[in-house]
């Protein structure tokens, strides 16, 4: 296939050109007219397995022939010849030895980093383990490494990384990359020893790793070897190459890993594989001219006016800069369509995976599927979300929220009858809205399930008591033990409580990967240690985010989605480059908790930009395409984007070239990118529609309420609405799943509290003491407020109360004695078919037979005048004391109406009982039902609310926000 040679042979392929095409090409053509074993005998070695397919379908369109031995670089280590080295060690296995370490360590540095990052910290130590042996950095360069300019963060570092060090030298198994580079240099000393008479090619690399870069420098010296680069750059002149010595300056250019390459093999030149070229030789030079290294710029004033013909070079290019990312994933779903429209292949090429869902959300409203590569990564499939749920349920209390959201998960009980779980599942919401616990336990459930009077019912709390509840498990516990918990549990909560047939988790591709990862979990579980629940979940969401699965839905054939790794190997006839901003692409380099920049450059290890040159070299070879799209969002969710520094120096080389055109295509780019912006603008317009008005609805006067609470007065006088759609629509608000400690909450569990205290003093008034209040208040509190916080919170402040509330308890037990406690009332106005209901709280008689009326209040007690206008519950309750009574209490006359303020500043409020008497309260409720009563009357939303900003329960349903409270109301006829 080659000519002999005295020096390596390396060739190349420029940016832009189809890679594997071009490779098949070239080798098809040093092999005419030789005979049809040739090629046969070839040894074509390439970096992925993607690659690898590729070619193999391009020479199988190529007609009957004998096809090449095709590897992958990690193949070689398959060879009969390296069995004797040892296999490496699971990475799993080596990561939780890692982390029973790294918890030591932040045992005794708890301040080094939260505990949440075990797997975080143990995955990028074994990462850079991995890296010093793919790289043939000793470990005992940690030691010589020189930290006198480093904090004493440092110091503490390179200390644990030679614990770690002298750990992983007592395993027998050696990592990933040690075996890898172990069987490069076994291969490269056989070769020296007897070389290969047959050809052998490197393809596709660019030998950005130690152990990849070995095996070509030694294929490139072979008698027949040869190593084929991609996207090598060949405007770049000699001088530019020179410039690229220094890594710490140079090693996020595209093309460095090239010199170093060359400068390894003496290289002053790279052979074209082919003459196959870009689409656009001068779109080639302008970019390679823009992605020149920042210390020499400068060249742009030299040679960029040597540029020719711009505009025509850039004409395939579109560029697009959306304001938001929600408009960016919508045109370029737009492009997508039209592609697929017109059979045209068309691919979207970005890391940015939050970018590629949007996208793929925009295309669903077409019913398109695109191609997409990575797929949905595992933590977020329903497999993935269901076993993240039930391994959750070992950290604390079972919540209500958590147990409606295993119960509704879709993977729950699929192994049985899913209607009547669905059904009781509902049932069993409800009732926990209204009723609560916060915190069921297995008796509150069972408890449940009984009141419902079915066996179905019972069997399923059963069921649910013996797989849900009671699974806390805080404590540091073997990991094996935890494993087989975790698994078995999740197989018992998707199986359900009355099917013996096969449950959904593990079926499909999602849960086939899903039971592979937890058998590998259970396979090295014993190397794990004991963990607690808090660190095993996150160490099994962290393994989980390593999966990916893809759509078993058939997609689009010519719609695609590509990372930019398969980028390298496939082509399309369009190509998308999204999410160019700075920290999506390039993408944000996380940072190295063990070896900062500087100490890695010592070190010999690679640079954190080493990702950042990739990156540009794959932007390099996509961006030459025939036709691109460049495109980016100027903002983000919450701030202002920065624009990707690719982007922004062709921008800028562009807008500095006005005479040769640069300006002009730069504007053209924009305008087509402008284009698509319209069309998503007008595909997102709507026709305008009327806000709604402020509702006033006239319902007939027999479906009016016939009955009202005292507290309800106030809410028909403020928000008459709210009387309507409780009382006609029959609505009610459901509350929360979690139950907040609310006011609402505080103010039952006071009114408790105080009704218990008051009974036991009057009974024995040596209980009318502070320790006694206080005794009796962390008795309830603890009993009806589940969380700890509240307690202590709501204990905080009765104590500052407590003295006040006994000093005028003494006081008024002196005016009246406590007779009657949440005592209920109604009176009846007969001749409009109407009553009115109260509860009092307490009702305390004195010598002379007249009634003290009070109320407590865990907030501010209404003013004077708020009662007299708004707020009349007392005054009400005083009518309805003197017309009929309270429970057993007959009618009589009130002295005193009172409400008792327990909040910040406690105060005692009395009820106006001089300027708004019984009878005259009574008229005016009178007047209010008479107007109700009228047909013309109607509910108006949000009458006379006492804030602007208060949150009403119907506030929704009154479309409130399309209308003010400045908006006159508009009466609704309702049938």
């Amino acid at each position: 296939m080659f000519e002999p040679s005295g020096s390596p042979r390396v060739f190349g392929l420029p940016p832009g050109v189809d890679f594997p095409a071009a490779l098949v090409d070239g080798m098809l053509r040093r092999v005419e007219g030789a005979p049809p074993e040739a090629l046969g005998r070839v040894h074509l070695i390439v970096n992925t397995q993607r690659m690898a397919r590729r070619i193999q379908s391009l020479l199988r369109g190529g007609g009957a022939r004998l096809l090449p031995r095709i590897s992958v670089i990690t193949d070689l280590g398959r060879d009969w010849r390296m069995a004797d080295i040892a296999q490496p060690a699971p990475p799993l296995r080596r990561r939780l030895e890692l982390i029973q370490l790294i918890s030591s360590l932040l045992d005794q540095q708890p301040g080094l980093a939260p505990r949440t990052a075990l797997y975080d910290l143990a995955d990028s130590l074994a990462v850079l383990m991995d890296e010093m042996e793919g790289e043939g950095v000793s470990a005992d360069i940690i030691d010589r490494l020189d930290i006198s300019d480093q904090s004493g963060h440092w110091e503490r570092i390179r200390t644990f990384l030679n614990i770690v060090r002298h750990f992983t030298e007592g395993r027998g198994a050696p990592g990933a990359e040690a075996r890898q580079r172990k069987v490069i240099q076994r291969t490269i000393e056989r070769w020296q020893d007897a070389p290969p008479r047959h050809p052998v090619l490197v393809a596709g690399s660019t030998g950005s790793r130690g152990t990849t870069q070995l095996l070509m420098r030694a294929v490139a010296a072979l008698p027949q070897g040869a190593v084929v680069l991609p996207g090598f750059d060949f405007d770049m002149p000699d001088h530019v190459w020179g410039a690229l010595d220094d890594p710490m300056l140079s090693e996020d250019h595209p093309q460095y890993r090239y010199h170093v390459l060359r400068a390894a093999l003496g290289l002053e030149r790279i052979a074209r594989w082919t003459d196959a070229a870009p689409p656009s030789a001068e779109r080639a030079r302008l970019i390679s001219l823009a992605l020149r290294p920042a210390p020499v710029t400068d060249q742009w004033l030299e040679e960029g006016p040597n540029l020719r013909d711009i505009p025509a070079a850039m004409e395939g290019v579109t560029l697009l800069e959306a304001p938001s990312q929600r408009i960016e994933a919508l045109c370029i779903a737009m492009r997508l369509r039209a592609a697929a429209e017109t059979g045209q292949t068309a691919a979207l090429i970005t890391p940015d995976r939050g970018l590629t869902r949007r996208v793929a959300a925009a295309l669903d409203r077409w019913g398109i599927i695109p191609d997409d590569s990575a797929g949905m990564p595992l933590h977020l499939s329903p497999p993935g979300r269901f076993l993240r749920h039930v391994a959750e349920l070992s950290l604390g209390a079972l919540t209500a929220e958590s147990l409606l959201t295993l119960l509704k998960h879709p993977l729950t009980h699929t192994g049985g009858a899913r209607g009547a779980h669905l059904r009781l599942t509902r049932e069993l919401e409800l009732h926990l809205r209204r009723n609560g616990p916060p915190y069921p336990g297995a008796d509150d459930i069972t408890a449940w399930a009984k009141a419902q009077g079915t066996p179905e019912a019972q069997a399923w709390a059963k069921w649910i008591a013996g797989t849900i509840t009671a699974r806390e498990a805080p404590d540091a516990r073997p990991l094996e033990e935890r494993v087989e918990m975790h698994i078995t549990a999740a197989e018992a909560i998707a199986q359900g409580s009355d099917g013996d047939g096969l449950s959904e988790l593990w079926q499909k591709e999602a849960g086939e990967k899903a039971r592979a990862i937890c058998a590998m979990l259970r396979a090295e579980a014993p190397h794990g240690g004991s963990m607690t629940a808090t660190d095993y979940t996150a160490l099994f969401t962290a393994i989980l985010r390593t999966g990916q699965v893809r759509s078993a839905t058939a997609p689009h054939s010519g719609i695609l989605i590509w990372g930019t790794l398969e980028a390298r190997v496939q082509g399309a006839d369009m190509l998308i480059l999204a999410g160019l901003n700075e920290g999506s692409w390039p993408e944000s380099q996380p940072p190295d908790p063990w070896l900062n920049r500087a100490l890695r450059h010592q070190a010999g290890l690679l640079l954190p930009e080493r990702r950042i040159g990739l990156a540009a070299h794959d932007f390099q070879q996509a961006v030459l395409s025939g036709e691109v799209w460049i495109t980016r969002s100027v903002r983000s969710d919450d701030s202002q984007t920065v624009v990707s520094r690719w982007v922004n120096r062709m921008q800028n080389l562009l807008d500095g070239l006005p005479a040769e055109g640069g300006e002009t295509a730069l504007e053209q780019m924009r305008a087509r990118g402008r284009t698509w912006l319209d069309k998503a603008a007008l595909l997102e317009d709507v026709a305008p529609v009327d806000p709604a008005p402020r509702p006033s609805p006239r319902p007939p006067v027999e479906v009016r309420p016939d009955r009202l609470s005292v507290t309800e007065i106030k809410r028909l006088i403020r928000d008459p609405y709210a009387v309507y759609a409780k009382h006609v629509l029959h609505l009610r608000p459901l509350n929360p799943l979690m139950q907040a400690p609310d006011a609402l909450l505080r103010g039952i569990v006071l009114h408790e509290v105080l009704e218990r205290f008051i009974k036991d003093s009057a009974e024995d008034p040596r209980h009318l003491t502070r320790e006694a209040l206080m005794t009796l208040a962390q008795d309830v509190l603890l009993r009806e407020v589940p969380w700890a916080e509240a307690r202590a919170l709501w204990l905080a402040r009765l104590e500052r109360v407590a003295d006040w509330f006994i000093e005028t308890e003494i006081a008024r037990r002196e005016l009246a004695m406590p007779t009657a406690y949440e005592v209920r009332g109604r009176a009846v106005m007969a001749d409009l078919g109407f009553t009115l209901v109260a509860e009092a709280d307490r009702i305390d008689i004195d010598a002379e037979g007249r009634l003290h009326i009070y109320d407590y209040k865990t907030g501010k007690p209404p003013s004077r005048k708020e009662q007299i206008h708004f707020d009349k519950q007392l005054l009400l309750e005083a009518a309805i004391a003197e017309r009929a009574g309270f429970g057993d209490l007959a009618p009589c006359r009130v002295a005193r109406a009172v409400y008792i303020g327990l909040g910040g500043t406690p105060a005692e409020v009395p009820a106006p009982l001089d300027e708004e008497p019984a009878d005259q309260v009574w008229q005016g409720l009178r007047d209010l039902i008479v107007a109700y009563r009228e047909l013309r009357q109607g509910y108006t939303a949000r009458r006379a609310v006492q804030r602007k900003d208060e949150v009403g329960d119907y506030d929704q349903l009154s479309r409130f926000g399309e209308w003010d409270i400045t908006d006159d109301p508009a009466a609704q006829e309702v049938p």
